[in-house]
């Protein structure tokens, strides 16, 4: 029996584990508190691993390269893709929203007042990166400083040249490791989610899409939009690949994105159908994945551009072209600078709104009206910022020549 578990592919098992889940969740929803216990050891296991899978693996991909000019342009082309990735997914958002219209007769009054407090300035953004202590960056998880600190590492090794060749090597096998354990924690993953989705739907059972509907059906239409069509012309036209194999490999780190709704949490699993099932050199999508946690949120601009024309559609705020042009140009600027971790993106709907002339209150209004059912809501955001992450990936893999197209195009996935 157990080797017949195994020897089902494991997104089979976590498919499968997603719909008892639901299952569960409508026929036994006074039970699901006795299963809880598995989903946050799951989701604890997997966050356990972010913050040292960041530091050692991002150095470990930079001492790979060796070459600093290549660094540059590996660098150089992530950055450009995940902009133009946000960008169109803010305005994928607005588009939405533009179409649905849910913000039309909300009734925000109903709502109770969430107050955010002050907003990050980009300033404190900005000097945040350079850690005052690496040893309380890593207790915290701070993925922006980590990734500075994994930069410095590496290159310091690169540059020390003879001198820095153990410490490159201890670098490889401890990044080597790190990955050997995901794939252990992996295989925790279908009873993770089973636990997770079943709390999720006991918890706000259907009211989430009666409730705040139209605003739901503009979230799944969005994502949809940004993977099916955004992606995947990307992965056709720019890294010239098929795209069935991509979706095919990439669905174990899309169902722990849902199941998690956290991005930071996904990133192990990313890593992991990044080389299994995509076929990504180890020096690629150890760097890349990395920062695409921090900087790489395309659910989350979706839902900014999305929530911030839901907001102004509720208060009646006239839609100029100067309105639609500020809130592309904070919401992605803001989606840039939200922490990995589930409904962050609430909290910098105040930098949007406050740009557009919507006062804190009015703005309080707004989140206290969506942050009871934000938690699916969230779920379903998270899944195309993973894809992202791995699409990106995919394309900076092939440019570089660093994409194993007979791993890629394999038919069977494990």
């Amino acid at each position: 029996m157990l080797r017949g578990w195994f020897a089902i592919p494991l997104w089979k098992r976590v498919l499968g584990a997603l719909a008892l889940g639901l299952v569960f969740a409508f026929a036994w929803p006074s039970a699901t508190p006795y299963v809880q216990f598995m989903g946050d050891l799951f989701v604890r296991a997997i966050r356990m691993l972010v913050a040292p899978i960041v530091l050692v693996t991002i150095a470990a991909g930079i001492t790979s390269l060796a070459d600093p000019k290549r660094l540059g342009g590996l660098g150089g082309r992530t950055v450009g893709l995940f902009a133009l990735t946000t960008a169109i997914a803010v305005s994928v958002g607005m588009l939405v929203a533009a179409l649905v219209q849910p913000g039309v007769g909300a009734p925000l009054g109903t709502a109770a007042p969430h107050a955010l407090g002050e907003p990050v300035t980009p300033y404190q953004q900005l000097i945040g990166i350079i850690p005052l202590n690496i040893f309380e960056a890593l207790a915290k998880g701070d993925m922006l400083a980590l990734i500075f600190v994994a930069i410095l590492i590496g290159v310091g090794t690169v540059i020390a040249g003879e001198p820095g060749k153990p410490f490159a090597s201890l670098l490889q096998s401890t990044s080597a490791v790190l990955l050997k354990v995901v794939g252990i924690v992996m295989e925790a993953t279908p009873f993770g989610v089973f636990a997770l989705i079943a709390n999720a739907v006991a918890a706000n059972g259907a009211a989430v899409f009666v409730n705040v509907g139209w605003l739901a059906l503009a979230v799944v239409l969005g994502s949809a939009i940004q993977i099916v069509v955004v992606h995947s012309l990307i992965l056709k036209l720019l890294a010239r690949l098929p795209l069935l194999p991509f979706f095919r490999g990439i669905v174990d780190a899309l169902v722990v994105a849902f199941s998690t709704a956290s991005s930071s949490a996904t990133l192990p699993v990313a890593m992991r159908v990044s080389e299994k099932n995509l076929g990504i050199a180890r020096p690629v999508f150890s760097t890349v994945l990395p920062l695409g946690a921090s900087i790489g949120k395309d659910g989350t601009a979706m839902y900014v551009g999305l929530l911030s024309m839901f907001a102004l559609q509720a208060f009646g705020t006239p839609l100029t072209p100067q309105v639609y042009g500020m809130v592309l140009l904070t919401g992605a600027l803001a989606a840039f600078g939200t922490a990995p971790v589930p409904s962050a993106s609430l909290f910098m709907l105040a930098a949007v709104l406050s740009a557009v002339g919507v006062p804190p209150e009015q703005t309080a209004l707004v989140v206290g009206f969506v942050l009871p059912f934000d938690r699916l809501l969230d779920m379903t955001r998270t899944v195309p910022s993973a894809s992202a992450n791995l699409t990106v990936a995919t394309t900076v893999a092939r440019w570089e020549n660093e994409l194993d197209e007979a791993v890629y195009r394999a038919p069977d996935r494990a």
